[in-house]
């Protein structure tokens, strides 16, 4: 991968939701497939409930309360 600087991308992070990552971008998923995305900016799925993964479908949002079974979006999917 080069190092410069137009080949960079941002990665904004958020607590309880997903990843904004400025596009385009390609992801290799843990089976090895691949995955592109040509918008402006895409939102990567953190929770693993988007039907769409890794793309995030707001699954996160339909989420009720928050008690201690219940960590935040990005902070409960597999390691």
């Amino acid at each position: 991968m080069p190092n410069a600087r137009e080949s960079r991308r941002r990665i904004t992070l958020n607590d309880d939701g997903p990843w904004l990552v400025e596009g385009p971008v390609e992801v290799k998923l843990a089976d090895g497939s691949t995955v592109v995305s040509d918008r402006f900016t895409v939102a990567i799925c953190t929770c693993r409930r988007s039907r769409l993964y890794p793309w995030c479908d707001t699954s996160h949002r339909r989420r009720t309360g928050r008690g201690a079974a219940d960590p935040p979006c990005g902070d409960d999917r597999p390691r």
